[in-house]
Parts: structure tokens; sequence; C-alpha cells
């Protein structure tokens, strides 16, 4: 077998983070007074978020300033008299009962039985323990490694010595890290010197010269890559 060690992310390659998401905005904001905040910011709260989740991917944030920052200029861009760090509290708490598995992950985990399964995710402990924890995989891996607590985030070498340390693992050609993002997942392995798995469900374009060892658009796929030769 070709991998033995699968180091799986969360969020949009295991878990589904759209449909979370949203979910959760909206019980937050519903807990607010506000029954139509999650569809009334939601644009505005992507935009600010994707700018805030790049700025941690290069560590110019860490996860906790991020997870109030996102609502605080939320708040102040729309003029609502919200307390953004009792906010996030909330969110996050409702985001921990999101459980939305994408396609084909609990058979694919299960498939892989034979190789050691573990998480490495950018993402709060408690919430992503809890999503994992609640869900049909919740004892499927050995470790999940969150950004929160390695003190770094992918695609920050750092991380991986954290995970590859708790792992115990010492040769990183046995090792494949499987992810839907090519600027943390995939440019993150790339960094470390590992082989890379992109999850492209939705097909999208790589425009970033970002060269995944693997693109598939199953998660199922990946079973055919597991013990093969690379071409």
């Amino acid at each position: 077998m070709k991998y033995e060690i699968i180091l799986f992310d969360v969020d949009d390659t295991l878990l589904d983070f759209r449909i979370s998401e949203k979910k959760a905005l909206h019980e937050a904001f519903l807990e607010y007074g506000l029954p139509t905040g999650a569809e009334d910011y939601a644009g505005c709260y992507q935009e600010i978020s994707q700018v805030l989740w790049r700025d941690l991917e290069q560590g110019l944030i860490d996860l906790t300033e991020l997870g109030v920052e996102r609502f605080k200029r939320l708040f102040l861009k729309h003029g609502l008299d919200i307390h953004a760090d009792s906010f996030s509290r909330a969110y996050l708490g409702y985001l921990g009962k999101e459980i939305h598995l994408m396609p084909g992950a609990v058979e694919v985990c299960e498939k892989l039985g034979g190789c050691r399964l573990a998480i490495i995710t950018n993402g709060f402990t408690s919430v992503q323990t809890a999503r994992i924890g609640g869900s049909p995989l919740s004892h499927t891996f050995e470790h999940l490694i969150a950004s929160q607590e390695a003190g770094f985030q992918k695609p920050d070498k750092g991380i991986f010595d954290y995970a590859f340390s708790k792992l115990k693992i010492t040769d990183k050609s046995k090792a494949l890290i499987v992810g839907d993002s090519l600027t943390s997942d995939i440019q993150g392995g790339l960094n470390y010197g590992m082989d890379t798995c992109w999850y492209n469900p939705h097909q999208k374009d790589n425009n970033l010269g970002i060269k995944p060892t693997y693109e598939i658009r199953k998660l199922t796929d990946l079973l055919g890559i597991i013990g093969s030769k690379q071409v």
C-alpha cells in the first residue's frame, strides 16, 4: 500500500460547511431577534469572512481574533447594535451542532479501514470535535488536529509538525493529505513535502499554480488512489 496515513480536512471535505454555516448563522441571528438576519447579511458576511480566512492562512490574524472580527466588521458596516464577541460564541455553539456529511464520506472512511486516518483542520477545536463526534465518523480517526490547539494553521509547516509528532509519523511518503482548499490543504502539503489530493467536486478552475499530486471529483475516487502507484 502506497499510503498508510490519510490526513483529512473537515470543512467541505468530510462535512458540508456551507449548509452548516447557513443554519448556524440563522439560529444565531434568530437568538438576537433577527429572523431574516442570515439571509439579509449573508453576502456581506461571506465577503468579510473570506478575507479574514485568507489573512489567517497568511498568519496575519489568529483564529480567536477571526471569530470575533468577522462579526464586528459586519455589524459595523450595517449599523447593528450587537456585541460581536457574544454573537460569535452563540454562532459557534450552533455551528458545533450542525452535522452534514459530504457525499461518500462514510463509505470512504469505512473502506479505508486498513489505513490510519486523522483530521487536520483550520478550525475551533471544540466546534470540530463536536461536529465529528456527533457524526457517524465519530470513532474513525486516531486524532483530530485543529489549528487552535496546534498554534499554527494550514498551510504553515507548524501544524504539520504538530500532527506528525502527535501521530508519530516519520516517513512523509507514507502520508497523504486530502482537502478541498488549494491554498490551505494542498499548499500546506506541498510546503511540507508530502503528497496531496485535491477534492474538487464543483470542478473549480485551478489558476493558482498550485499542483496537487491528485485531483478527485468524488470522495470515493480516493479509493482508487490508495494503494495504487502514482502515474
